[in-house]
């Protein structure tokens, strides 16, 4: 891989969990709710993803993604140029530049942004010879940067990746069947399951590479980083029951069940049928246990009710659950609505969450490693009042008390990361949307400033 990949492209998102805090109060010297409520050693950070924040896709030799290529329309991508030591040189100086400053990174390794020049070589994750070149990136990093990195994050959201530039073809690489929507190739019934196991076996087998070669003198650990919502029946009887199980499965279980069992959800071998690609005996013992932790990014609930199968003639992951999701019952919300159509506010979601995870996957070490909640980018708006976010500050404060509850109940909670860090390219939302605890100016420069959600974290974490 000029993999240099290189490691910029792919470097995905050095988290960059800025502001990562662990809690080394005494227990029990709490008199309010803050951050000594916690246990000892408890982290809190904000999160952040190289493509959606650093840009510069043809800086230091680094070639564009599949991104760079989907929001506009080389290096070769893979080792065979050896690594690009500019971009190596660029995470070391950011990686010390944390530690120097008392913050932890948490390193993802692939945050969506494929090299290009794979994907028009061998189709990208749609084949098995990713496997390879993956693994051979992420050892990269390993060397590089294991000596300092000790929480190594293989994928971010690879449900977000497979379903949603596989099956409606709404991001990169922007593939769905032709009936399914403004794609020029794909196949929405078959790809996103054929890229999410190509991710899964490409996650496993640098977990292997990792515990056999490194981890036993570099003492870091390694993990994945999922999303679910959380799914309510959208009324008491089994079929809706039913459908918000499925739900979990189709998103969640998707990857929890091999990486906790070896194998696919029940319900989706039983739905998708020979479309799902089946594991070997080998494959199953490779991914059954691929984990040190599990990230986990929450960020909304949906209430969903049992749908009719699909004709047959038009099969696609988003109706192969058989089931609709909606964030109103009765014309009633099931919490605020952010700036994004689909985030509603529904907090004790995430505990919601834990606990399922607790009580189906054998309580694994969890990170919350993004929770957060959007505002629209009004370019007119003064800055004195773009600043005052306090629907952040209320959802973050409410979120960490649910996360408070679940550990208190058992969950193996160990961090809490805010997303974002800073306003930042919000995938194909462009710069509609803000996250951030630090507002970007697009006006003036990109001036960096303090919104009041990030002082009054900096607030509860200084308590």
């Amino acid at each position: 891989m000029a993999i240099g990949i290189k490691i910029c492209s792919l470097l995905s998102d050095l988290l960059v969990v800025l502001l990562v805090v662990a809690v080394t109060l005494e227990r029990g010297a709490c008199s309010s709710f803050n951050r000594s409520s916690f246990p000892d050693g408890f982290i809190f950070g904000t999160s952040s993803s190289s493509y959606q924040s650093e840009g510069a896709a043809m800086e230091g030799g680094k070639g564009p993604s599949i991104w760079d290529t989907f929001t506009h329309a080389h290096s070769d991508g893979s080792l065979s140029e050896g690594i690009n030591k500019e971009v190596v040189e660029f995470y070391n100086n950011l990686i010390n530049e944390l530690i120097s400053n008392g913050l932890q990174p948490l390193v993802t390794i692939f945050h969506w942004d494929l090299p290009q020049a794979l994907e028009d070589k061998y189709g990208g994750f749609l084949s098995n010879r990713i496997i390879e070149d993956y693994v051979d990136y992420a050892e990269v990093c390993f060397k590089e940067f294991g000596d300092r990195v000790k929480h190594w994050i293989t994928f971010n959201e690879p449900w977000s990746f497979c379903s949603f530039g596989y099956a409606s073809g709404t991001s990169a690489p922007g593939r769905c069947s032709p009936w399914a929507g403004n794609c020029t190739a794909g196949d929405s019934g078959r790809e996103p399951y054929t890229v999410c196991h190509n991710q899964l076996l490409a996650h496993a087998s640098a977990v292997k590479v990792y515990k056999n070669k490194y981890q036993g003198t570099q003492k870091g650990k390694i993990g994945i980083t999922l999303v679910s919502h959380w799914f309510i029946p959208y009324s008491d009887s089994k079929p809706d029951q039913d459908a918000a199980q499925r739900s979990l499965d189709f998103m969640y279980g998707w990857f929890m069940d091999p990486l906790t069992r070896g194998d696919y959800p029940f319900s989706m071998k039983a739905i998708v049928g020979n479309r799902l690609p089946k594991f070997t005996e080998q494959q199953s013992e490779l991914i059954k246990g691929s984990y040190d932790f599990i990230g986990l990014n929450y960020y909304t609930t949906n209430y969903a009710y049992s749908v009719p199968p699909s004709n047959g003639l038009h099969t696609s992951y988003t109706t192969d659950s058989q089931a609709n999701t909606t964030g109103v019952r009765n014309g009633i919300p099931l919490g605020p609505q952010a700036a994004s159509a689909w985030l509603y506010i529904y907090p004790p979601g995430i505990r919601d969450l834990l606990l399922y995870t607790k009580t189906r996957y054998d309580n694994p070490v969890i990170y919350i490693t993004e929770n957060g909640v959007d505002e629209f980018n009004i370019p007119s708006l003064p800055l004195k009042l773009a600043l005052k976010d306090d629907i952040r500050v209320s959802f973050h404060q409410k979120h960490i008390l649910n996360i408070y509850k679940a550990i208190r109940e058992g969950v193996n909670l160990k961090g809490y990361f805010v997303w974002s860090f800073m306003d930042d390219f919000e995938w194909g939302g462009g710069y509609i949307y803000r996250f951030g605890l630090v507002f970007v100016d697009y006006n003036d420069g990109l001036k960096r400033c303090r919104k009041k959600s990030a002082r009054w974290f900096h607030r509860f974490l200084n308590k």
